[in-house]
């Protein structure tokens, strides 16, 4: 059986930045980002059904398959993206920043939710791209109602991933918990999904019954 690892966690914060201001550009709280986030959905979900007129049936169609598609893509970027790293110091401060850091201080209550500059600054990226890929098969105006349900997705993920490392689950949750405890001190190259094991179980990176 596999020991559990501990020689890379540690206790306080981390530091990311030297500079004040962008050190503290990396650090938030729950109701920031509700407010926040949670101002910009409703922003795009006004412009989705008033503004560009899409039917209350296409926008739930369109905002339902994205919150399912978040899972998916909540699974490929904590796999491929935030576990690569390799030799190259710029791919090792990239890791560290984006997801390093949080495995040597799991418990950094500061860091367990994406702050809104980064956050933003990245969604921005995403909705131009979705865009573009709506626009190839003439459908670009989709993106106002995909991309708030993609962004919904992520909030919910990031408040459970949050409530992983802060509080004790509720029954039901166990397994959750668990598993994603398992990833930061047992497996950290199996369970990479937080909000579901359903892509675990798909990909074969179920960390072992035992």
């Amino acid at each position: 059986m596999a020991t559990v690892r501990t020689d890379y966690i540690k206790k306080g914060k981390a530091t990311l930045f030297t500079n004040p201001f962008l050190e503290k550009m990396t650090k938030t709280n729950p109701i920031q980002n509700i407010i926040v986030y949670g101002l910009v959905i409703a922003a795009l979900i006004y412009v989705a059904l008033a503004v560009k007129g899409l039917s209350l049936l296409t926008f739930l169609a369109l905002f339902l398959c994205a919150i399912l598609f978040w899972t998916f893509a909540e699974y490929m970027l904590h796999r491929f993206l935030f576990h690569w790293v390799t030799e190259h110091p710029l791919s090792k401060r990239f890791h560290f920043v984006m997801h390093g850091a949080h495995h040597e201080y799991p418990k950094d209550e500061e860091r367990l939710l994406m702050p809104p500059v980064p956050g933003l600054l990245m969604a921005a990226v995403l909705f131009l791209l979705f865009y573009m890929l709506f626009a190839l098969i003439g459908y670009s105006t989709f993106t106002w109602a995909f991309f708030p349900g993609f962004f919904l997705g992520y909030l919910m993920y990031s408040f459970v991933h949050r409530a992983t490392h802060v509080y004790k689950p509720p029954a039901f949750l166990q397994p959750l918990w668990t598993h994603h405890s398992l990833h930061h001190y047992k497996y950290p190259k199996k369970a990479f999904g937080v909000s579901n094991r359903f892509w675990d179980r798909v990909f074969g990176t179920m960390p072992p019954r035992k």
